[in-house]
C-alpha cells in the first residue's frame, strides 16, 4: 500500500506480524516460555531474531514469511508462562496475592479547595515532567549525560537546551526529532501533544460520559470516538487494531500484541489516582478496568501501581515514601513488578536521599540489572521511577530530573514522577516557576475537542469526579 502523494509504503509500524516476532520471542524468554522452536523455525523462513527486525530486506514482508509470522506469534502465545502463577491478570487473583490490600485512607480535612490545589499542580508536573524527558526520548544513557554536561546541567536540573552544547556532542547523540522544535528551552511555547499528556484527556473524556462505574468496553468505545490511531503507539496500537478487528476486551490485550507488559498502561493511571483521593485500593481496581483493555500481568500492575502512588499522595496524608507502599500493596508481591520497584526504593535508599549526585551510581545499578530490556518495557522504568522518587525524597525539582536523567522511556518516568511530585508540593504555588510558566496554563491535543486547555481549568474538571462512588472495587 502506499501512502497518497508519498513516494513509497505505507510503515505500518507495531502491527504487522513480522514485525512483531522478534518483539514476542524476547517477551517469552523473559517471561520463562522456551522460544527455541519458535526461533529456529523463524529464522529457517528468513525472518530475524532481533525485535523489530523481519528480515534482511527492506520493503513490504514476502507473503509466507508474513504467514509463518503469524503462525509463530500464535503458536508462542498459546504456550503457559511457568511464572503465570505469581503474575496474574485476573483482578480478583491480584487481589488474593495481595495480602496487604490497602484500606482507604482518607483524605486531609483541608476539603475540596486543597485537593482542587494539588490537582492542578499534578497536572502541571505531569506536564512538566513531560516536556522535560521529550527532547532526550529514545536517546542513549551515555548521551543524555553527555549532553546534559556539554550545557553545564548536570546532574540534570533545568530544561535541555540546545544553546552551548558541543557540536560534536550534538551530532552524535540527536535530539528526539519530533520534539525538538516544542520541547527544548528555548522553544517551549505551551505543553505540546504527548500520548503521556493525552492519556489523562481521555481519561477524564471517560469519566464524563460513563461515570466511576466505567467498563473496560466503555474505554474501547471511547478510544474508537475520541483517539486518532495514529496518535497510539505499541501495545496501545495493538490493541486498536484488534478492536478494529472485531477482537473485544479482554482478547484485545493478548491477540498478537507482543507489548502487553510494557508501559503503556502505566501512563493512563493519573486520573484514576486523581479522582480516589486517600483510597489506593479503589484507584487501582478503576485501572485495572482501563489497563486490560491493551496489557496483561506486569503490564497492568505498572497501571495498578501508579494510580495507588497517586492516590495516596492525592489524599495529603502520606509523604513520597508512604505512596509508593500503598502502590506496592495492590501489587501481588511475587511478580517482577514488585521486585523491580523494591530494588529501585532499595537502591536509592543506599544512597544519600536527596542529594543529587549519588543518582548517578543508582541509574548505573539499575541499568546493569535490567539492560537485557526493551527500553518501553514497563520493569526497567518502574524501577527506575521508583527509585528517582525514593532519592528525590518529595521534592519536586528533584523527581522529575531524577526520572528523565536515568534514560529509558524519558517523557514518561518524567510525566508520572511529576505527577506525584506535584501532588506533594501541595498547589502550583510550590511548583518552582521555571517549570510551569514556559507551559503558559495551555495543553496542545487532539483529544476531545480540548486542545489549549488550561491546567486550571483541568484540576476544576478533574475535582468533580474526586471521591465519587463505585461498586466495582
Amino acid at each position: 500500500m502506499t501512502a497518497p502523494g508519498a513516494g513509497g509504503p505505507l510503515r505500518l509500524t507495531w502491527v504487522q506480524p513480522e514485525d512483531l516476532v522478534g518483539h514476542e520471542l524476547r517477551q517469552a524468554a523473559q517471561d520463562g516460555r522456551d522460544t527455541t522452536e519458535a526461533e529456529r523455525r523463524w529464522t529457517a523462513a528468513g525472518g530475524h531474531p532481533a525485535p523489530g527486525r523481519a528480515g534482511a530486506s527492506p520493503g513490504p514482508a514476502d507473503p509466507e514469511l508474513r504467514r509463518i509470522a503469524g503462525e509463530i506469534l500464535d503458536e508462542l502465545a498459546a504456550v503457559a508462562s511457568p511464572l503465570a502463577a505469581d503474575e496474574p491478570t485476573g483482578l480478583d487473583d491480584i487481589r488474593s496475592r495481595c495480602a496487604d490490600w490497602p484500606a482507604p485512607v482518607h483524605r486531609a480535612a483541608a476539603g475540596q479547595e486543597a485537593l482542587r490545589s494539588r490537582l492542578e499542580a499534578s497536572w502541571l508536573g505531569r506536564a512538566a515532567g513531560c516536556v522535560l524527558g521529550k527532547p532526550v526520548e529514545k536517546l542513549t544513557l551515555s548521551g543524555i549525560r553527555a549532553i546534559a554536561r556539554s550545557t553545564g546541567n548536570w546532574p540534570l536540573d533545568n530544561w535541555f537546551t540546545a544553546s552551548g552544547l558541543d557540536p560534536e556532542i550534538a551530532a552524535a547523540h540527536p535530539w528526539n526529532r519530533r520534539s525538538r522544535p516544542t520541547s527544548l528551552a528555548e522553544n517551549i511555547d505551551g505543553a505540546p501533544e504527548d500520548d503521556d499528556l493525552n492519556y489523562p484527556l481521555l481519561g477524564l473524556l471517560l469519566l464524563d460520559r460513563y461515570g466511576p462505574g466505567f467498563t473496560t468496553a466503555d474505554v474501547a468505545q471511547l478510544w474508537l470516538d475520541e483517539l486518532p490511531a495514529g496518535r497510539t503507539f505499541t501495545a496501545e496500537r495493538a490493541a486498536y487494531r484488534n478492536l478494529l478487528c472485531g477482537i473485544e476486551p479482554p482478547d484485545s490485550a493478548v491477540y498478537r500484541n507482543p507489548f502487553r507488559e510494557w508501559i503503556g498502561a502505566q501512563i493512563r493511571a493519573d486520573i484514576f489516582g486523581w479522582t480516589n483521593p486517600g483510597d489506593p485500593a479503589r484507584a487501582a481496581s478503576a485501572a485495572w478496568r482501563d489497563a486490560v483493555l491493551t496489557h496483561t500481568a506486569n503490564g497492568v500492575y505498572g497501571e495498578m501501581f501508579a494510580a495507588a502512588v497517586i492516590a495516596a499522595a492525592a489524599g495529603g496524608q502520606c509523604d513520597v515514601h508512604g505512596a509508593l507502599r500503598a502502590g506496592l500493596r495492590v501489587v501481588p508481591p511475587r511478580s517482577r513488578f514488585a521486585a523491580a520497584v523494591r530494588f529501585g526504593i532499595e537502591r536509592a535508599v543506599a544512597e544519600p536521599l536527596g542529594t543529587a549526585g549519588g543518582f548517578e551510581s543508582v541509574v548505573d545499578e539499575l541499568h546493569t540489572a535490567y539492560g537485557d530490556h526493551h527500553w518501553v518495557h514497563v520493569l526497567p522504568n518502574a524501577a527506575l521511577l521508583a527509585a528517582a522518587l525514593t532519592h528525590a525524597d518529595g521534592d519536586f525539582t528533584g523527581s522529575i530530573c531524577r526520572a528523565v536523567s536515568g534514560g529509558w522511556d524519558t517523557d514518561s518516568n518524567g510525566a508520572t514522577a511529576g505527577s506525584v511530585a506535584g501532588l506533594l508540593a501541595g498547589g502550583p504555588q510550590a511548583v518552582p516557576e521555571r517549570w510551569t510558566k514556559p507551559l503558559r496554563n495551555r495543553l496542545a491535543t487532539t483529544v476531545g475537542g480540548l486542545d489549549g486547555i488550561g491546567f486550571d481549568e483541568l484540576a476544576e474538571r478533574t475535582l468533580r469526579h474526586a471521591g465519587g462512588g463505585d461498586a466495582r472495587t
